[in-house]
Order: C-alpha cells, then sequence, then structure tokens
C-alpha cells in the first residue's frame, strides 16, 4: 500500500483529492490541514509521498518541507498548488522536493505524479520546462513572463523575510551574514527581479507571488 499524506487547509481540496487517489486500490491518503498536524503525523508515521499546499495560515509549504527533512531526510515531497509556480522553482528544488503537482490536474495527472515521484522521477509542467530550457540556452534572455519569471535564491528568500519583519539594513546583513554593501548589492538585483524600487514594495511583491505569507509580516503590525 502506498502511504500519502496530504497537507491542505481547504477541507474540499483534500476530500476531493483523497477520493481521486483512493480509486487507486493501492492507495491510502491521510489528512492533515495544518503544517503543525503535518509534523505531528511525519514524526509517528511513515508515508510514502506527500503532498504540501504552497500557502498555508502560519507557515508555507516550502518552510514545511525543510521541517520535514528534518525528522525524516529521505521524505519525497510534492508542493500541491493551484498558483502559478515558476517564481518559486529555485526554492522549491533547494528544499529538497521532487517537484509540483497542478490542483487543477485530474486523476490520471494526479496519479501518475505520485507514482512517478516514488520512482524518484521529477514531477515538473511542461510549460515550467519550456520555460527553463529558453532561459539556460540564453542566460541573458528574458521569458515571456518577463522579470518575474526569474525564481528568487535562497539568500535572497532570507533577505524578503527580514525586510517584512521591518529589520533595518544593517539588522538584516547581520542576520543573513554579509556586508552591507553586499546586501546593498543583492537588494539591487532583488528590486530588478520583482520589478520594485523599495524594501516595502519588494517585501509587498513577494506576498502577492506567494513568496511571503500572512505570519512573515506579524512583527509588522
Amino acid at each position: 500500500m502506498i502511504e500519502i499524506l496530504l497537507v491542505d487547509d481547504h477541507p474540499s481540496v483534500m476530500e476531493g483529492t483523497k477520493v481521486l487517489l483512493e480509486q487507486e486500490k493501492d492507495m491510502f491518503v491521510k489528512l492533515a490541514n495544518t503544517p503543525e498536524r503535518a509534523l505531528e503525523l511525519v514524526r509517528m508515521v511513515h508515508f510514502d509521498v506527500m503532498l504540501i499546499d504552497m500557502h498555508m495560515p502560519g507557515m508555507n509549504g516550502i518552510d514545511l518541507a525543510k521541517q520535514i527533512l528534518q525528522i525524516v531526510p529521505d521524505a519525497v515531497m510534492l508542493i500541491y498548488t493551484g498558483f502559478e509556480v515558476s517564481n518559486h522553482y529555485n526554492l522549491i528544488m533547494e528544499a529538497g522536493m521532487a517537484g509540483f503537482v497542478s490542483k487543477t490536474s485530474g486523476k490520471e495527472q494526479l496519479v501518475t505524479a505520485v507514482r512517478c515521484a516514488l520512482r524518484g522521477e521529477v514531477v515538473l509542467p511542461l510549460t515550467l520546462v519550456k520555460q527553463l530550457r529558453r532561459v539556460t540556452a540564453n542566460g541573458s534572455e528574458r521569458t515571456s513572463g518577463g522579470t518575474e519569471a526569474q525564481s528568487i535564491t535562497d539568500k535572497e528568500y532570507s533577505i524578503l523575510k527580514e525586510i517584512a519583519r521591518g529589520k533595518s539594513n544593517k539588522e538584516i546583513a547581520g542576520t543573513v551574514i554579509m556586508s552591507q554593501r553586499s546586501l546593498e548589492y543583492c537588494l539591487t538585483n532583488l528590486f530588478q527581479k520583482l520589478n520594485v524600487k523599495s524594501r516595502i514594495e519588494a517585501a509587498l511583491k513577494a506576498k502577492q507571488m506567494g513568496i511571503l505569507s500572512d505570519s512573515d509580516f506579524v512583527q509588522m503590525g
């Protein structure tokens, strides 16, 4: 039996996905409606594959994946999302995930994605693969998606989180371990990628794109 953990805060999505997957006689789906519940289950039960929602209250799917890997280093995880994922590609791959599955996928696509992940194959949307191929062919070339099509790095993600917490450049430089001059250079590149002109704009744009979640901004209020 293939044991699957589905982490999502939308009851209808969870139940619908569970029904689709369990039509396969060798699949059983366990549900977790919060990241905290998911971590509890991971500590108690072995799962062959985990489907993790990208956007959840309190913790995004990437941060949850990182925490799961600390508990189960060889966990097989897929981001399960209804949003555009190309902006998160680097972050998701660096977090040790096996790829993406769209919530609009039909049963066949969903089942195939799970079975591919089990075989150690990376699961990516064809549109994203084509986009990555264009960028690889010419590193300076922009894709049709414009500057937002470039994924941010792990370091830039850390910087955005600190900006969202209201930290000064000096504080951020200390946290991410770099000089203020290097930080300013990183911010310039980040602003260009996000097509913004200020730190606050960058944080808000990152939230709009799903890179940051509401909880990242708690300390600003």
